[in-house]
């Protein structure tokens, strides 16, 4: 009878407990979407950023013209005159995403624009991300630590400032496919089902249609599984886990286009090849082992590992092979840059100029994961007690992902999820010991009394000294559970024993001491409550096309970008050309309607080496290199005025590093006045006499008569010129958008024969009535 009773309240705590968590879940995922709506709020709902435009812009052609359209797409308005196949060369994931978003929508008669789904798709999405957080760390150490990691991954910074509304980059779906994938891989790992593992497979798929990215999972989860079988952790679990993965994740892997047969042929897939060879041999010794005798079966371990050795040696070499003709042996300039944090500035400065490929600061993770860089370690600790499998795989991504952020601060977004499943589990801990404490000690608790405690303290140590054995012993046993064994697990466990009590209670802390850590934890928890909402409010929700500053006669907004961009739209012709740097490539063709000369895919180096030449090379140079381009105007983006950094004068020593990459008469120590970087009257004549300066400092003293740069915080160098082969056509508000036109061929003739006083009439007469020579040559 008291049996059946302490069952039924076991079961009716464990469905109060379940539903509790449903609620908290719901919670989360509301708390997760409602933080990043505040670029919304205190702006509009506008897409942020620079990427974002451009897959805009590709679904907006998906949702108009199809699937099969889009996939054909040829864009004339990139990269001109080469142009770019859209559906080659992009990663589809969050296009048909949304895509499929809006069609649901639109079929349940909820008529929503398509800019509208693709601003919230990745607030939607983060939600979904911190209720996979909760799977996978349940999967490691219980629902506890899942909720406490699902809700500290719903506020993390580093993940808030790419999943804020409007940010509609491929990591808004990217990440919650990368954990996702994980769960899933943890899960086969613990249940050894083949049902999850084809689901794995397929959510690598969806990552792989999401974001480049995926090459971090192909990678990890082969390590995790080498890992595995040095250690002795190999079972018949681990094995159905990654087989099925690399097999079909690989076929599924290849049919994306913009993949294709790089799953196969490059250096970063190459590990999951060798550990699938690798497992299959152990799986093979294995099987062996439980069929021979031991005489026969050291015979046959000697003959499998030979073969094995050599067909690992032959598929190497292969593979050695297959990249020897590669200068860079297989691996993309963005992976060996992760390897060797130095490749990029060395060899390939179109990478290292961008700002996101940069090592992070130490701030920066103050920044981004806040407390969580505190509560790493001790998460990493509590993996570790016990060690499983699930736990050894947290371990192994929190280590990998720090080195890699440590190496591009972009990749503090896969650091994130990591630093809150081990943070979780480490407040989940901590809780745990500390309530616990406290309820051994409260008054007039049952309990078991200190002297029985002391008179079998003796007799506690013995359990624990065996029960690893009994534990390692049981592992061959539980890998597949029959059916019976599967009720018997389900039916309620009996009420645990003495001994376990009093093992518990050797474990128990002061009184004083666990309230008093319950309200520390409860007190760093506020306080990165309150730094999570500040940088969701304040540092994350300011899109970029949209600036704003504070001053003492109030709030300042800068719209001169959109402002360019209409003029653009609609005082130039349909087929107009547009030079810009790379940067704002996406912008002009999704806001301007206009054919850009380069873009922000950064595919060719070497025309946006020719741009780089052209604004490091005196004005004439630069109207010849423009006009070879068809160009008709150029737009540059200066912040002198209003004290915006970010600015083309900022990045220009990267334009002359990456044009002196491709054409060597563009040199860097040019443009330097004894190794430093100045536009004042120190300047070097190479500096004054480019056309970037030139484009940004024409007319500038005309603003306050001394052409005096707030970012730079210097007067000019030189201030008082004018232009031959352009001229100023547009200048937005606050001076932060400037855009020029090329001075066709015929005034250019007309300007020179001015100056030539020294010709005579009859000798230009002369030359009229002849032959003209041409100029484009």
């Amino acid at each position: 009878m008291e049996a059946s009773e302490t069952s039924n309240g076991t079961t009716l705590r464990n469905a109060f407990g379940n539903v509790l968590s449903f609620f908290i879940l719901v919670l989360i995922g509301v708390l997760a979407f409602s933080i990043r709506l505040f670029s919304v709020i205190k702006y509009e709902s506008v897409i942020h950023e620079f990427d974002p435009y451009f897959n805009y812009r590709v679904t907006q052609f998906l949702t108009k013209n199809g699937i099969y359209d889009f996939w054909n797409w040829f864009d004339d308005r990139t990269w001109y005159p080469l142009g770019r196949v859209i559906g080659g060369t992009v990663y589809p994931g969050l296009t048909l995403t949304a895509g499929t978003l809006w069609w649901l929508l639109n079929s349940l008669n909820i008529p929503l624009s398509v800019e509208t789904i693709c601003v919230f798709t990745a607030p939607i999405f983060s939600a979904f991300t911190s209720w996979a957080t909760y799977l996978l760390t349940r999967e490691v150490k219980g629902s506890g630590a899942g909720l406490t990691a699902a809700a500290l991954i719903a506020m993390v910074p580093s993940y808030i400032s790419r999943s804020v509304a409007g940010s509609y980059d491929n990591e808004a779906v990217a990440i919650f496919a990368l954990i996702f994938t994980f769960y899933l891989y943890i899960k086969t790992l613990n249940t050894g089902s083949l049902f999850y593992a084809t689901f794995n497979a397929l959510a690598y798929f969806y990552m792989v249609c999401s974001w480049g990215g995926y090459t971090f999972i192909i990678n990890l989860i082969p390590m995790h599984v080498l890992m595995c079988i040095v250690t002795g952790r190999y079972s018949s679990r681990l094995y159905i886990a990654y087989a099925p993965l690399v097999v079909l994740g690989t076929l599924l892997a290849a049919l994306v286009p913009v993949v294709g047969f790089n799953a196969v042929m490059t250096s970063e897939h190459f590990a999951s090849f060798l550990v699938f060879i690798i497992i299959h041999v152990v799986a093979f010794v294995y099987y062996i082992k439980g069929v021979l005798t031991p005489k026969m079966f050291k015979v046959a371990v000697t003959l499998v590992l030979s073969i094995g050795l050599i067909v690992c040696c032959a598929v190497i070499a292969v593979l050695v092979a297959l990249v020897a003709s590669s200068p860079t042996k297989g691996w993309s300039g963005r992976s060996l840059s992760l390897l060797d944090p130095t490749y990029a500035s060395k060899y390939i400065p179109i990478i290292a100029s961008v700002s996101e490929h940069q090592p992070p600061t130490w701030p920066s993770y103050f920044m981004d994961i806040n407390v969580l860089a505190f509560l790493v370690p001790a998460g990493i600790i509590a993996c570790f007690s016990p060690l499983s499998d699930a736990s050894s795989f947290v371990i192994l991504y929190i280590v990998t992902s720090v080195y890699f952020s440590g190496v591009m601060v972009r990749l503090m977004l896969v650091l994130a999820p990591a630093a809150c499943i081990t943070s979780g589990i480490a407040l989940s801990e901590a809780f745990e010991v500390f309530t616990r404490s406290i309820k051994f000690q409260l008054p007039g608790l049952p309990g078991i009394s200190p002297v029985d405690a002391g008179e079998t303290s003796s007799d506690s140590t013995v359990p624990l000294n065996e029960a690893p054995k009994t534990d390692k012993s049981g592992e061959t046993l539980k890998e597949r559970p029959s059916r019976k064994n599967r009720k018997k697990e389900k039916e309620p466990v009996e009420k645990p024993s003495i001994k376990s009590q009093i093992e518990k209670r050797l474990l128990v802390l002061p009184f004083e001491g666990s309230i008093l850590a319950i309200f520390l934890l409860v007190l760093l928890g506020a306080f990165y409550v309150v730094h999570c909402v500040w940088a969701a409010a304040e540092a994350y929700s300011a899109p970029s096309i949209v600036l704003t500053s504070h001053s003492h006669d109030g709030l300042h907004v800068f719209d001169d970008f959109r402002e360019a961009y209409a003029w653009l739209s609609h005082n130039t012709e349909v087929d107009d050309k547009v030079a810009s740097w790379w940067d704002y490539g996406y912008q002009t063709t999704a806001m301007a309607n206009r054919t850009v000369i380069v873009d922000n895919n950064t595919w060719n180096n070497t025309h946006i080496a020719t741009v780089g030449t052209a604004m490091s090379s005196p004005e004439k140079a630069a109207w010849e290199i423009f006009n070879s381009l068809d160009v008709k105007y150029v737009l540059v983006v200066f912040g002198g005025l209003v004290g915006y950094p970010s600015d083309d004068i900022n990045k220009f020593l990267w334009m002359v590093r990456i044009g002196g990459g491709v054409f060597p008469h563009i040199k860097e120590p040019d443009y330097l006045r004894d190794g430093q970087y100045r536009i004042d009257s120190q300047a070097t004549p190479t500096m004054l006499n480019c056309l970037m300066y030139k484009l940004s400092y024409y007319r500038f003293v005309d603003t306050d008569g001394k052409g005096f740069d707030r970012v730079r915080r210097t007067e000019i160098g030189k201030k008082y010129f004018k232009l031959t082969h352009f001229e100023e056509v547009f200048t937005t508000h606050h001076w932060m958008v400037r855009i020029y036109k090329l001075k066709p061929p015929k005034n250019r003739i007309r300007g020179k024969t001015k100056k030539s006083k020294s010709k005579s009439s009859a000798t230009i007469s002369g030359k009229r009535s002849g032959t003209r020579k041409n100029p484009w040559h």
